[in-house]
């Protein structure tokens, strides 16, 4: 997992498993968020963790909105 500030470049976290999970997504975007708050808007692929229940209801529970590219 990488995740990358558009805006800045800057590098928020990178995160190498065998596996991530839609939870453990959730638990890094959140860890994340305590240092930077909570941006406007995600953009990602389309992969299986970032589709999954789980991160739908992060990002509703958070007002984040979620972008998947094409």
């Amino acid at each position: 997992l990488t995740v990358v500030d558009d805006y800045t470049r800057e590098c928020l976290g990178l995160v190498a498993d065998t596996s991530l999970s839609g939870e453990r997504l959730g638990r890094e975007l959140d860890r994340i968020a305590e240092s930077r708050g909570f941006p406007m808007m995600i953009v990602s692929d389309n992969g299986t963790e970032m589709t999954s229940n789980a991160i739908l209801a992060w990002q509703q529970k958070r007002s984040v909105l979620w972008h998947y590219i094409a």
